[in-house]
């Protein structure tokens, strides 16, 4: 069996979790440029992961504390089915990627960091984005800051607002 090494997540994973929830707090704290939030709906909102698989690495989850699918109401699912592409319009305009990655780690054994909160990972890729660096050098060079992401991807989503 091969090992895939991801040490760049060791200060995620290596940290104690905070009591609460971060996707109920982070957008209660109405800072939105402190806590990475992109883009606000009626239901859901868009925030920035602070520990990114790559650069423009967005979170997408509603703002009620629901750990299941089916829980989610009509209304949710509807602003979802907006926003989703929305976010891939502005991450096409803000940063070029070829193309994306998007999931839903759906209860902790499945990978879920926040069980008790759903959240989908829309992941910006590019060709060869896993080079050298992290396969031999086990480390993952991020070639931009969170503030200039949230910036960019900000401005972006604005251009969006008409498409």
């Amino acid at each position: 069996m091969r090992q895939l090494w991801a040490p760049w997540r060791g200060e995620y994973v290596g940290k104690e979790q905070p009591p609460g929830c971060i996707l109920c707090e982070k957008p209660r704290a109405l800072d939105d440029a402190t806590n990475y939030i992109v883009a606000r709906g009626q239901f859901v909102f868009a925030l920035l992961n602070l520990y990114p698989y790559n650069n423009g690495h967005v979170m997408l989850a509603p703002y009620r504390h629901v750990g299941e699918m089916e829980e989610l109401v009509p209304e949710e699912w509807t602003e979802f089915s907006l926003f989703l592409p929305r976010l891939i319009r502005a991450l096409k305009l803000s940063h070029r990627p070829h193309g994306f990655n998007i999931g839903l780690n759906l209860g902790r054994v499945a990978g879920a960091g926040i069980p008790g909160h759903l959240h989908w990972h829309v992941v910006p890729r590019w060709e060869g984005d896993t080079n050298f660096m992290p396969v031999v050098g086990e480390t993952r060079v991020l070639p931009e800051s969170l503030e200039t992401t949230l910036a960019k991807l900000r401005a972006a989503w604005e251009q969006t607002a008409a498409t």
